[in-house]
């Protein structure tokens, strides 16, 4: 399985390293094309055209007064889950990495085109457009910090515990398609938190289950032996909390 080509799509930073590491013990890596951050005046442009101003500025101050300060003090408990769960954070080797200004560039294209890959893994990118997954003659697997369709977008694994339904707080391995993960899926496991943990540190318990689940499904896709499901559960797509909605579920639901 060695000699299979895969290439990793994602955004700099420590849950990439975390995949890639794993994906290199196990099977190899081609290539990492890693996509520069979208600069954010035009996606908070964006995200008001979507939701409006008010829950834009309150998920601004949530970031801010928030998501920061609990990541701050989340240090001790972040390197905890990374030890137990022995997750490789050694940064990426620059000999395998290409930088793109968006996973959606014809420069993207034209990498994927030349490498021809046997199999495209996605981490922390962007949303891939049309035009990218017409051009490429391979699969897309995406791990996705929720039980999916239930919980597309983003912190799938608050928004399950707010809503009490931990049943559905989990993390999933699913195929991409042009939908926002509305992919098949592959494999799903269910993730929860210890009192220890909080908004911060929820993704990267679910990473550490993910990469577990990742790496069979890979393993499956070249052995010909995956099954997927098509899901046709309740599907909601989530955003980032406002400080308010936060505080309420704090307050009222305990979740932190």
């Amino acid at each position: 399985m060695k000699n299979k080509k895969i290439v990793l799509l994602g955004g700099k930073g420590l849950s990439t390293n975390i995949v890639f590491n794993a994906l290199q013990k196990a099977f190899g890596v081609t290539l990492v094309i890693i996509e520069e951050k979208e600069r954010t005046s035009i996606f908070i442009k964006r995200r008001i055209r979507r939701l409006g101003l008010f829950k834009v500025l309150g998920q601004i101050s949530f970031e801010i007064f928030i998501a920061k300060p609990l990541k701050f003090v989340s240090k001790k408990r972040r390197s905890e889950i990374i030890i137990e769960n022995d997750l490789d954070t050694t940064e990426i080797p620059l000999n395998v990495q290409k930088n793109v200004k968006s996973i959606n560039s014809e420069e993207t294209i034209e990498l994927l085109k030349n490498i021809n890959p046997d199999l495209i893994v996605v981490n922390g990118t962007r949303i891939i457009s049309k035009k990218v997954l017409s051009r490429v003659s391979c699969k897309i697997i995406n791990t996705h910090a929720g039980i999916t369709p239930k919980y597309r977008g983003v912190h799938g694994m608050y928004w399950a515990l707010a809503n009490h339904d931990k049943e559905n707080s989990g993390v999933t391995v699913h195929f991409v398609d042009e939908g926002i993960d509305t992919g098949n899926i592959i494999y799903q496991r269910q993730v929860l938190p210890t009192m220890a943990d909080n908004f911060s540190t929820y993704p990267l318990l679910q990473l550490a289950e993910g990469i577990e689940i990742l790496l069979q499904a890979v393993n499956s896709y070249f052995n010909e032996s995956i099954i997927v499901e098509k899901n046709y559960a309740q599907s909601n797509l989530w955003y980032h909390p406002t400080m308010w909605t936060y505080i309420y579920n704090r307050i009222t639901k305990g979740v932190k």
